[in-house]
């Protein structure tokens, strides 16, 4: 399995907005994308802002191609969503992950 880690920053207001989005939109379109396995989304308070991290999983790397293409380690991020945004990372982080005591399969 495959952690795909993206990070922004929201005004308290708009990061709410976000996950409202993320939940309605984004993790729907997500779903159709063969070995996609689900989306968590973190927030963290920082001084007047939100850090937003987002983790989606995938079965594999080639998952995460057919998502976002050659480029992987580009953030894809809709305009929609960018708006609601104060800032982004432009590059994602990919792990492969070793131990997740959530997983049925034990990885």
């Amino acid at each position: 399995m495959i952690a795909r880690i993206w990070k922004a920053r929201a005004t308290p207001e708009r990061a709410s907005e976000y996950a409202a989005y993320l939940r309605s939109t984004v993790a729907p379109e997500l779903a159709a994308i063969h070995g996609y396995q689900g989306v968590t989304l973190l927030e963290r308070e920082r001084d007047a802002s939100v850090e937003v991290t987002v983790i989606t999983w995938w079965e594999s790397i080639e998952a995460v191609r057919a998502f976002a293409g050659e480029a992987v380690e580009t953030a894809v991020v809709h305009d929609t969503a960018a708006r609601m945004l104060v800032d982004f990372d432009r590059e994602v982080a990919h792990h492969r992950v070793v131990v997740d005591s959530r997983s049925r399969t034990g990885v």
